[in-house]
């Protein structure tokens, strides 16, 4: 008799409850998932992280006037610690930068599907928290002067029409580079194409946010309650 694989123990720190609650149940239908625990801020999520089990965090980044990133800081180094999933509403490349510096597996937009999140997930559970230790790089891909300029704007969340726009070039052309990306680097989707951008280090991201990433993005407001 084949054993059942082991579930995934997924803790949520988010400071609105509709979202944390309602993630929390989403995820419950997914095959292999378990809730450890929800928080609605640090102090709540430490606790939660000293007395369960948690295998993957996912950890919002505005939390009242907190902030995640202060939460990745403190268990950077710990000897027990999951790996981190980073929510966040901002689609900015300072946020993700700031994110990896700081340990974390992955960033993910809360408006993205719910199945990228899920594999996100499941991708930071294999890998483990040593997968995204600070200062980690892997080897730059071979891209152009112009894939450069497009993964760019596509790690700052814009659309191909907009990057179009940006670039004073047509729609057209920007997928067929993005598309000739995807098959070069064996890369199945945007999301992805971001996380390995930011995560290896493919661009020189600009430090906009520059205590530790702790700031709002450019024509963000720092008493804002979006994360």
């Amino acid at each position: 008799m084949t054993a059942e694989p082991r579930r995934i123990r997924v803790a949520i720190v988010d400071d609105h409850p509709v979202v944390r609650d309602g993630m929390a149940a989403l995820l419950r239908e997914y095959q292999g998932i378990e809730i450890a625990g929800t928080a609605a801020s640090l102090d709540l999520a430490e606790l939660l992280l000293d007395t369960s089990v948690v295998d993957v965090l996912l950890l919002d980044i505005r939390l009242g006037r907190e902030t995640g990133f202060q939460l990745l800081e403190r268990y950077r180094d710990a000897a027990r610690r999951p790996a981190v999933v980073v929510l966040t509403a901002f689609a900015q490349a300072e946020y993700a930068a700031a994110a990896h510096r700081l340990g974390a597996a992955a960033l993910v937009i809360k408006t993205a599907p719910m199945t990228e999140l899920v594999a996100a997930i499941r991708a930071a559970a294999l890998a483990g928290p040593a997968a995204a230790a600070p200062g980690s790089r892997a080897t730059d891909p071979t891209l152009t002067t112009r894939e450069q300029e497009i993964v760019r704007l596509v790690v700052d969340g814009r659309s191909n029409d907009e990057i179009g726009a940006a670039l004073a070039i047509a729609t057209k052309t920007v997928e067929g580079h993005l598309r000739r990306v995807f098959e070069r680097l064996g890369i199945e989707s945007r999301a992805e194409l971001s996380a390995r951008a930011v995560a290896e280090g493919w661009l020189e991201v600009p430090t906009v946010a520059r205590r530790r990433g702790l700031g709002p993005p450019p024509g963000g407001d720092a008493g804002g309650r979006r994360s």
